[in-house]
């Protein structure tokens, strides 16, 4: 065996995350965890990689008990995580990112900058990454930092690598490279603990699933001897259907309209498009084609150098983001804890956060007018929570998710661009997400859906508007919309 885990009880105060867990991990194996936020994968894995420690229960490695399980000592026994959200020094280089994580001679010593890079860039390329090992690491996308962690863990060679929502910002060609390299370290005989809210990627890598509810085991079982629904009915308790359900609404004028957008700083090529009230936009490209520059270029966090933007058929001068919210314009961006909400502060707060002037409206906060707007929206939007006062990281990803939501709808806006609204949420909560948007929708907003997921964009999206390369390769109505089309689009072939 080459890792176990038994009866792991982990609690904080009053709330109990770990109820006696059981969890065991073969050399070469791919062990899936899967459920819905809250269940407890994250608290699991938190103990399996020593960075919290377990209130009772026994960890082992090849068959060795670990008395005392900590960071450092998980590296040192070949573990190696990584996670949702990438830990990346923002001011270093990919090169020096790596180098921290792998290299261990002394610090007088030195630095063989052709060698380090030369490293870098060999294992980038086993992740199918191709990224310029100089760049500083803060200047990276989402998925660009997840390839250099995952990077990071081939190089340190670990023997069992604990993966939490690995493909959550991937395209699918992305996520085919990383189940190459997930295949091969396999084959090396390491371990993959791999937890992922994607079943269809747990089905198509893992060799047994395990279901956590509430934080206790519900059920292990070989991958070939279970169904996709089976699982599903085990995580929720409940049935669930429809997940990509798409609420048919008619669509009225065109709430937005941009017109040649160009800029070299967010590398765009003459955009054009339109979305109309009512309307699910969606945008498709492979990651560093331009959408979420694009995003943040209409939200005017990137500087236009030629095009017009249009709202409701008046020409609108958007410099900042100020400016795009006094206008109507509002952008959910893909970073949920870096950019999404603060996890520090409570519901109140972050719901009124893009809206002070509506709650402060002689200079200071009324206290009891942003607690009625926070709890508008936790009745509306369903937020599963304590009190409208409860703190943002107490809340699971789905229910963070959306308070950020609620940030935007109150500045009352006519456009909303959600950039991977559902990105690592799980199912019960990625319905619930996608029914706010139909609801939005049919109340006459106009929504640009951003994601990573295929099978969302084409469920959802009235039209879908491919980029590639930072430019507009099309835009194809949902009736006409394929996988296949849509991908070859994006890539270049259509």
């Amino acid at each position: 065996m080459l890792l176990s885990a038994s009866r792991i009880v982990k609690s904080y105060g009053a709330v109990q995350a770990l109820r006696a867990i059981d969890f065991t991990l073969e050399r070469g194996e791919v062990h899936a965890v899967v459920g819905e936020n809250g269940a407890g994968k994250s608290t699991l894995i938190k103990i399996l990689s020593g960075a919290e420690s377990a209130d009772s229960g026994e960890i082992g490695i090849d068959g060795a008990h670990v008395a005392h399980n900590d960071p450092r000592t998980a590296r040192a026994l070949g573990i190696a995580v990584i996670y949702q959200q990438p830990a990346l020094f923002p001011d270093l280089s990919v090169a020096e990112n790596i180098a921290l994580a792998l290299e261990r001679d002394g610090v007088w010593r030195t630095v063989k900058w052709k060698r380090r890079n030369a490293r870098a860039a060999a294992l980038l390329e086993r992740t199918g990454a191709r990224i310029d090992t100089k760049r500083r690491a803060g200047s990276l996308s989402m998925p660009e930092q997840q390839l250099v962690e995952i990077a990071k863990a081939i190089g340190a060679e670990a023997k069992i690598v604990i993966m939490d929502e690995p493909t959550a910002s991937l395209t699918d060609s992305e996520a085919e490279r990383l189940f190459q390299t997930i295949r091969a370290l396999r084959e090396k005989g390491a371990g993959v603990v791999y937890v992922s809210h994607r079943l269809e990627e747990v089905f198509s890598i893992a060799d047994r699933i395990t279901v956590l509810r509430d934080g206790e085991t519900v059920a292990t079982h070989a991958t070939s001897q279970v169904t996709r629904e089976e699982i599903v009915h085990m995580m929720v308790g409940r049935e669930i259907s429809g997940v990509y359900a798409k609420r048919e609404v008619p669509l009225g004028e065109i709430a937005l309209a941009v017109s040649g957008l160009s800029s070299r700083e967010a590398g765009l090529q003459n955009v054009s498009f339109d979305v109309r009230k009512g309307e699910i936009l969606g945008l498709a490209a492979l990651t560093g084609s331009g959408r979420t520059e694009l995003a943040e270029a209409i939200f005017g966090l990137r500087r236009l150098d030629a095009g017009t933007i249009l709202l409701n058929g008046n020409p609108v001068a958007i410099q900042s983001p100020e400016q795009a919210i006094r206008v109507g314009i509002a952008y959910l961006p893909e970073d949920r804890r870096g950019h999404g909400v603060v996890l520090e502060m409570p519901i109140t707060s972050n719901v009124s956060l893009a809206s002070l002037a509506a709650v402060a409206p002689h200079g200071f906060i009324d206290n009891a007018v942003e607690e009625d707007l926070a709890r508008s929206y936790i009745g509306r939007l369903r937020i599963k929570a304590e009190s409208a006062d409860s703190i943002a990281n107490t809340l699971s990803g789905g229910n963070q998710q959306k308070v950020a939501i609620s940030r935007w709808l109150a500045t009352k806006p006519k456009v909303l661009i959600l950039d991977e609204p559902t990105q690592g949420v799980d199912i019960g909560s990625k319905q619930e997400i996608h029914k706010i948007m139909g609801d939005l929708a049919a109340q006459g907003l106009a929504v640009i859906l951003i994601s990573s997921e295929m099978e969302e964009i084409l469920a959802l999206s009235d039209r879908i508007a491919v980029m590639r390369g930072g430019g507009l390769r099309g835009i194809v109505p949902r009736a006409e919309a394929t996988p296949q089309r849509i991908l070859s689009m994006a890539m270049g072939h259509g």
